[in-house]
């Protein structure tokens, strides 16, 4: 169970799951390196 939600919080994978919601690059990106500095600290 772990390992599966780890891999949900992935920050890669949080990226294609928004792109595939139709957020364009910039905003994806922009959001996704914050929620990676925020993952790396819980982890």
């Amino acid at each position: 169970m772990k390992e599966k939600l780890r891999h949900y919080m992935n920050p890669l994978h949080v990226f294609c799951r928004l792109r595939s919601c139709g957020l364009s690059n910039s905003i994806t990106m922009r959001l996704c390196g914050v929620y990676e500095r925020v993952y790396s600290r819980i982890l």
